[in-house]
């Protein structure tokens, strides 16, 4: 809290009763703010801010209290330019707390390093594959994606479906982790179902996409969703990509995925504007097939799907560029013993006759 001098020059200085509770609570914040700033006086900002806020004492005591302070602290020198303030001039408040100080915070770093040398394995990143694609064409809009699932090194799922249901009009790919995928494009489906009974109309790609990207947003990434929404509303054709972390692209083709390298390529040495139907969806196939024959991620076959004004046509399977070359005629067969019966017991199941039933027999 600040002197009886500073509090009464403050007051005058601003017009406030040098008596009044308004007059010590702006002297005790001063105070603080003053106390707050570096005290070296050869800080630029600390001397101009103390010349500023307190007034120059010339008691003999005070001139005093400043030769001691300048005596103990020979390494500083005040410019005469710009007069100081002694910190004994203003006292902190007892019941008066400093606000804390901005910018990031390197705590959580610091407890991380030390757990590592602990001997604690950080959790690592982890790598998925798939290629999904989307593009604008003359009348809506195409997607596509390739139809394998991975598990690590193993394939899990050769024909896999990656492109979602979201509305009638609105479709979505997703790669990343197949359970997130499923669940936030289910979710939002769901929301969008009950935003169509409530309005009864139709529902616009935008909605979609706010949900999508708020959803994802509240995790902060640990929601392993990257998708390419695309749809046709009564605004006209839309494509949107959405971030694991929520963040969002308005273009008019993307790519995502491991393989989503390759398939730009294709897109950025073939795109145009205005391409028709067939040609959007050619172009949306070349783009997969790219990112099968050079990901180890993605393969197997190809989905597109069109979204247009009058419908949306699914072609499963469109392309199969990676049929099997060897089929047994004879198919598999294991012969009786691979497996050993450790025991066997067999329960015969008597018929029970429920009460309402044995009355319809009676009758």
């Amino acid at each position: 809290m600040a002197s009886r001098p500073v509090r009464r020059f403050l007051c005058r200085h601003h017009g406030v009763n040098e008596n009044g509770r308004e007059a010590r609570r702006f002297a005790a914040f001063v105070g603080a703010l003053v106390d707050a700033v570096p005290s070296e006086p050869s800080t630029i900002f600390g001397a101009a801010v103390r010349s500023f806020l307190l007034p120059q004492s010339n008691s003999p005591k005070k001139i005093r209290e400043k030769k001691r302070e300048k005596h103990r602290n020979t390494k500083l020198s005040s410019p005469s330019s710009s007069p100081t303030c002694s910190r004994s001039d203003i006292r902190m408040a007892g019941s008066m707390e400093l606000p804390a100080k901005g910018g990031f915070s390197f705590d959580l770093c610091r407890r991380n390093a030390m757990l590592e040398k602990s001997g604690l394995k950080m959790p690592g990143f982890l790598k998925t594959g798939t290629t999904i694609v989307g593009l604008v064409f003359k009348d809506g809009v195409v997607l596509g994606a390739d139809t394998r699932a991975t598990e690590g090194p193993i394939v899990a799922d050769k024909n896999c479906e990656k492109i979602h249901f979201m509305a009638p009009n609105i479709y979505c790919c997703g790669a990343g982790t197949a359970a997130d995928t499923e669940a936030v494009t289910d979710m939002v489906s769901s929301q969008l179902q009950l935003h169509r009974y409530a309005t009864s109309r139709e529902s616009r790609v935008v909605t979609a996409l706010t949900l999508l990207k708020t959803h994802l947003f509240n995790y902060q990434g640990h929601v392993s969703a990257a998708l390419v929404l695309g749809g046709v509303d009564v605004t006209g054709p839309h494509l949107h990509t959405v971030y694991p972390h929520g963040s969002t692209d308005t273009l008019p083709f993307a790519t995502m995925g491991s393989g989503s390298l390759a398939a730009m390529s294709v897109f950025e040495s073939k795109y145009k504007e205005g391409l028709n139907r067939e040609e959007g969806i050619q172009l949306v196939a070349d783009a997969i097939l790219a990112g099968i024959f050079n990901d180890l991620g993605s393969g197997s076959n190809v989905d597109v799907c069109v979204i247009t004004r009058g419908g949306t046509e699914y072609l499963r399977n469109h392309e199969e560029p990676n049929p099997r070359t060897y089929v047994s005629s004879k198919g598999f067969s294991f012969t009786r013993g691979h497996t050993e019966v450790l025991s066997t017991k067999i329960t015969q199941l008597a018929p029970v006759v429920a009460e309402g039933d044995a009355m319809e027999e009676g009758l």
